[in-house]
Formats: structure tokens, C-alpha cells, sequence
């Protein structure tokens, strides 16, 4: 892991957005990269920094009472673990396609390509419904080549060719914030576990084990633009605190 000087974060951010245009639906929609930044921090500095937050930044409005929000998300890979080796040997341009959903809430269901180059970032989702998303997870492809969302039709190229396929189910809770100067989104991951059966996904009870040696620690995330404001990097600011390129899917990898 490599020490994070966070109070110099400004020199991280990027005078050059990496603009993608798509077209959906009939319309051009500009994407853009962005900042993503993780860091390990122990439960104690967690809730201290917590509070600071809280006093600057807005809670996501898409959370329960709690201010928390449960994510599953069903990660595909091929044989070759090709997702997996290219994060493990640090490859600099990577994707990984997932399909998720929110608090055990099937109506909502979203099939998404992430993209990564370093520290950048960019996603590109698709809504899909419930029915869809059990056909793909029982390996009947064929209608998705011809399905108005472009990524669908781009998973189903891929299944073919790469031969991806569902791999492992990934859990945790997400406590987020957000700041509109920036558009930056600070976020709070806990409980992360795993389950390598694709049969679970999309049922409300899911049999799962812990996938982190320090199940308390909080996996912190900072997303943002093109900048971070100044009063951000101060919140977050902790001097033991290491910035480090944690996923997810890797560490629920390590059990199959």
C-alpha cells in the first residue's frame, strides 16, 4: 500500500477529462471519468471522521432511516479469471461487468460495465428486470442480441466470446454522502461477504461468509470530478490513514 499525503489531494485531480459519448435511446449522452479513491480505516477513526462529514456533506437521499443502504451485486468473469488477473497484476485499463441490486428491492435491478484506467473511473449501467436477469443467470442468452440497451447486447457478445459467465456474489452495506461542488461522493462499506453460488442472487435470504480479515474496518471510498474541494480533503483528512487499491470482487475472489 502507498502512503496517501491527503492534504495534498488538489495535486492528484486532473486538468483533463477523458470525454466518451454513447448513444441510447436516440440521444448523445457525454460521460466523463472520474476520481476514485480508496482507503482502509479503522472502526475509531471511522466514526470520528463520520461526524465531520455530517456536518458539511448531505446524506444520499436514496437511503433508508439509518442513512444506510444494502448493495448485491453478481460480478462475471471467465475461466481465465480475466477481470480477477488484471486487477491482481495491477493492469492500468480494465473493466468488469456486475448486475446489482438495492436493499432486496428486485424491481430495480441494473446491469453495469465499470471501467477503470488508475485511478479513474467510469460506468456505464443498464436497467434490466427481474425476469431478465434470472434468464442470464441461467445461461439462456439468445434474446439479449437484439435488447434495445446496448450494454445488454454488449454482455451477450462478451458471454460468447470471452466466455464470462457469473462468478461470485458480492454483499456489503454503503453509508454515503454527497457534496455538489465537485460532485463529489464519499462513501462508508462494511460488512462485506461472499457467496460463490449465482443461485442465491436474487433471493432474500443469502447464505454468505465475511470476505475481510478486519470485518469492523470500513472500506472508505472519495469519488469526484474534475477536483476535490479543499474542505472535503480536510474532512477526511487522518494521518495514519493509507490510500490503497482495495476491490471487492478480489477479496471475495479468494474463496473460489
Amino acid at each position: 500500500m502507498q502512503a496517501l499525503p491527503l492534504a495534498n489531494l488538489r495535486f492528484l485531480t486532473t486538468k483533463v477529462q477523458l470525454l466518451l459519448s454513447v448513444k441510447r435511446e436516440g440521444m448523445i449522452q457525454e460521460k466523463h471519468y472520474r476520481h476514485e479513491l480508496k482507503f482502509s480505516v479503522p472502526y475509531a477513526e471511522y466514526l470520528a471522521m463520520r461526524e465531520r462529514l455530517r456536518k458539511v456533506m448531505t446524506v444520499d437521499p436514496h437511503t433508508s432511516a439509518d442513512g444506510l443502504y444494502q448493495i448485491r451485486s453478481i460480478y462475471f468473469d471467465n475461466d481465465e479469471d480475466k477481470a480477477l488477473r488484471e486487477k491482481v497484476d495491477g493492469i492500468g485499463k480494465r473493466e468488469k461487468f456486475r448486475i446489482r441490486y438495492y436493499n432486496d428491492d428486485f424491481s430495480f435491478i441494473t446491469l453495469e460495465k465499470k471501467m477503470k484506467i488508475n485511478n479513474l473511473c467510469l460506468k456505464y449501467d443498464a436497467r434490466i428486470t427481474e425476469k431478465e436477469c434470472r434468464t442470464i443467470l441461467d445461461g439462456n442468452l439468445d434474446w439479449m442480441k437484439t435488447h434495445p440497451e446496448e450494454l445488454v447486447r454488449e454482455l451477450y457478445a462478451k458471454m460468447r466470446y470471452q466466455r464470462l459467465r457469473p462468478r461470485v456474489l458480492v454483499s456489503y452495506v454503503r453509508e454515503p454522502y454527497i457534496y455538489k461542488a465537485g460532485n463529489v461522493r464519499v462513501t462508508f462499506d462494511s460488512a462485506i461477504r461472499t457467496s460463490l453460488y449465482s443461485q442465491e442472487f436474487l433471493t432474500k435470504t443469502v447464505s454468505d461468509i465475511s470476505a475481510t480479515d478486519a470485518p469492523k474496518d470500513m472500506i472508505l471510498e472519495v469519488k469526484y470530478d474534475a477536483f476535490l474541494p479543499e474542505i472535503i480533503q480536510d474532512l477526511v483528512q487522518v494521518p495514519c490513514l493509507r490510500q490503497q487499491a482495495f476491490s471487492k470482487y478480489g477479496a471475495c475472489r479468494r474463496y473460489g
